[in-house]
């Protein structure tokens, strides 16, 4: 959790340091350096390291809670390797037989399958554009 955390944050810091295009708008707004920019996230890091010091029931749910969400993280990664795994090891798929079926396909379909109407219908050529 604490990890996540510190990730969200130093992602985020990175994200505000990345150079901006220069607008009129821009150059009004507060100028902050790098310098001052890693000592800000340096306390903001040491600040969270207390956190737990001064809120442990809240440090411990979302201990467990991180727990939790990796443990089903994990089962929901071994489903989808089940899943891949099963569907890599069949050559086929289940909707057709393999060669085996085909030949009894073909001497049990029923042939001439039209009926008079299907047989009687006009052919109408295609509207001219």
């Amino acid at each position: 959790m604490f990890f996540l955390l510190r990730m969200a944050f130093w992602l985020g810091l990175v994200l505000v340091l990345l150079p901006r295009d220069k607008t009129p708008e821009s150059e009004k707004q507060p100028q902050v350096g790098a310098s001052e920019a890693v000592q800000a996230a340096t306390a903001a890091v040491s600040d969270m390291s207390q956190f737990c010091k001064r809120q442990p029931a809240a440090c411990e749910v979302g201990g467990q809670a991180a727990t939790v969400i990796g443990q089903r993280a994990q089962q929901g990664a071994r489903k989808l390797y089940q899943i891949i795994t099963d569907k890599k090891s069949s050559d086929h798929t289940g909707s057709i037989g393999g060669i085996e079926d085909a030949g009894m396909a073909a001497i049990a379909a029923p042939r001439d399958t039209l009926t008079p109407d299907d047989l009687s219908a006009e052919w109408r050529p295609p509207p001219a554009p």
